[in-house]
């Protein structure tokens, strides 16, 4: 009797621990599982936080940067405008462009961008007429040749107004032509290079001292603000840096 009592009880402390052992065994599961959903949504959270930060910081940077030197067109004398003898003016900024390094192209249509202008008197929201994207132009004078033949209202400006040979637009307007060109239509991409150039009507020319501000407002990334005091006008060519 008592070797069969010992061994009842040996049985039962088997099966106890057996059943221990279970019991642990789904412990460690379900710990582990709990786990790999806490991982798994951490993982998550920091992959949101990620594109989060990398679409403000697209948005905070301009997609756009200057590369090379700003110039502009100076009126020192003109025979059908006889201010200039007596207080030189600008009639052309050129502003050279591209995308900026990482960048991803933009449209530069006048559906999708816009130019913003200010001067010591005067402050424009939109003065962008469009692109001359036809072709390569290796001068602003070739590229306001081809402004003059442009048709639609918005380059109606441009009419027989050739603002650097010295007839200045009705009204300031500013064209974007493409310097380096890998194809003809009006997205700026990694490679090309192009010129935000800007014609001053005859009220708006801005002389020495005077500071201009031009804002080239894109589809993303934050508006490209250029900002140049003019200097002492002199030439026909004058270096804004």
């Amino acid at each position: 009797m008592n070797l069969i009592r010992k061994g009842h009880r040996q049985s039962h402390r088997g099966v106890i621990g057996v059943e221990s052992a279970i019991v642990m065994i789904a412990f460690v599961i379900v710990a582990a599982a709990l786990a790999f959903v806490v991982l798994n949504m951490g993982f998550s959270t920091t992959q949101k936080a990620k594109t989060t930060i990398s679409a403000g910081l697209g948005e905070a940077s301009s997609s756009l940067e200057v590369s090379g030197k700003v110039t502009g067109v100076g009126c020192t004398s003109s025979a059908s405008d006889t201010t200039c003898a007596t207080t030189p003016k600008l009639n052309v900024t050129s502003i050279p462009i591209k995308v900026a390094s990482g960048g991803d192209s933009i449209n530069l249509a006048s559906a999708t961008a816009s130019i913003k202008y200010l001067s010591n008197t005067v402050q424009y929201d939109n003065i962008y007429a469009g692109p001359i994207s036809s072709a390569e132009y290796s001068s602003t004078t070739a590229a306001f040749t081809q402004a003059t033949a442009e048709t639609g209202s918005a380059f109606d400006a441009f009419n027989s107004a050739h603002p650097v040979t010295g007839a200045v637009p009705s009204s300031t307007k500013a064209i974007v032509y493409w310097s380096v060109q890998s194809n003809t239509n009006a997205i700026l991409d990694q490679g090309e290079h192009a010129v935000v150039a800007v014609a001053y009507s005859s009220a708006d020319r801005p002389s020495a001292l005077d500071k201009v501000r031009v804002e080239i407002v894109v589809p993303t990334g934050a508006p490209l603000t250029v900002e140049r005091q003019v200097p002492n006008i002199t030439t026909a060519v004058v270096d804004l840096g």
